[in-house]
């Protein structure tokens, strides 16, 4: 039975991309484009993974979801994607003890993400079969 991940992202193109991918790797893909349909689909059927962006309708909306994640299951890995680095030359690229006490996130990775490093990360966190 294939892992099933779930994708959040206010954006369509990144939607329709990380869909398409995770697909073609095997996955079970759903997908959310808000905070509060990304609620409904955890409600639904628990994720073995979830890929959540930082920013959805507000700019902390992703760091709220996360923590949403990890309170109904801590088990459940989260990567999370950001453009903030793009837009703020802020980074956020390592989950230092005192970032992962606060972010809530297994992997950070920065838009555009390249697909081999999300592979990877996926790899990383998710038990093989």
């Amino acid at each position: 039975m294939p892992h099933t991940i779930l994708v959040v992202d206010d954006d369509p193109d990144t939607l329709s991309r990380m869909r398409r991918h995770l697909t073609q790797w095997g996955f079970d893909v759903r997908t959310a484009d808000s905070l509060k349909q990304a609620d409904a689909a955890l409600r639904e059927q628990r994720p073995d993974l979830a890929i959540v962006d930082l920013m959805l309708e507000d700019v902390d909306s992703g760091f709220t979801l996360c923590h949403r994640i990890k309170r109904q299951d801590p088990a459940i890995p989260v990567i999370l994607v950001t453009a903030v680095t793009h837009y703020t030359n802020l980074q956020f690229d390592a989950l230092g003890r005192e970032e992962a006490a606060w972010i809530k996130a297994d992997a950070i990775l920065q838009k555009p993400v390249l697909f081999e490093t999300l592979a990877a990360r996926i790899r990383q966190l998710l038990p093989a079969d």
